[in-house]
């Protein structure tokens, strides 16, 4: 932008009438410009951080799944963190609790009889995985838990055992499971009685029983053919 000025010649001693010419420059802000490669690069670090998170937990749900008799699902909402905590301390070494997305661990358990939870896989949920026969042994810190912290809603939603889905309606009956020791007392018993009491013992819900009773027809049946060579 230019301006002329027009000066008197007193103003100026070697020429009258003399013109000055300003001339006003604008500065332009200039701003750093960033490369593409630059902006993408923190959004793409963190989607790769948070699929390896996501892979880590469906590993980490697959490893739980291993040599484990029951998986039963807990209504998460309204834990604390300190609620959370404190459960954790209080279930045996053969109970692990888990707090995992329903998509991970629905991944996890995809065609596997654990399958059968989908049905409860609403909401937020923690995941109790035993690893022990002992059911009812099993799920009693957590029961006597919920009624210390009267964590009412906090039910369970639902689990599965020895191929069977068990609804909230259900979990009663694996809670009252003769324990181990209690089944060998039955079958020792039943075993001394007329067959009836076989008969009796053989609905108990326990897969141990079944392999004792296994093994013992297979001994009397090898008993039976050894004294048929001797005679």
């Amino acid at each position: 932008m230019e301006a002329s000025i027009r000066f008197p010649s007193s103003f100026l001693p070697s020429q009258s009438n003399q013109t000055l010419t300003l001339t006003r420059t604008h500065t332009v802000p200039t701003f750093p410009i960033s490369s593409p490669s630059r902006r993408c690069r923190l959004p793409v670090i963190r989607a790769a951080i948070s699929r390896t998170k996501k892979e880590e937990t469906v590993d980490s749900v697959k490893n739980r799944l291993e040599n484990c008799h029951l998986l039963a699902g807990i209504r998460f909402k309204g834990f604390t963190v300190k609620q959370f905590q404190e459960l954790r301390r209080l279930l045996p070494d053969s109970v692990h609790l888990l707090v995992a997305k329903n998509t991970l661990v629905g991944k996890a358990i995809e065609g596997t009889q654990w399958e059968l939870l989908r049905p409860c896989m609403k909401g937020m949920n923690a995941w109790l995985f035993v690893h022990t026969e002992e059911i009812p042994e099993a799920l009693k810190p957590y029961r006597s838990f919920q009624r210390e912290k009267k964590l009412e809603e906090n039910d369970f939603v639902g689990g599965v055992f020895e191929g069977k889905f068990y609804g909230p309606e259900e979990f009663r009956f694996l809670e009252t499971m003769p324990s181990r020791a209690e089944i060998y007392a039955k079958l020792l018993g039943s075993l001394q009685s007329p067959s009836i009491g076989i008969i009796g013992t053989l609905q108990a819900p326990a897969r141990e029983l079944v392999m004792v009773l296994k093994a013992y027809v297979q001994k009397l049946e090898e008993e039976s053919n050894g004294v048929a060579s001797n005679a």
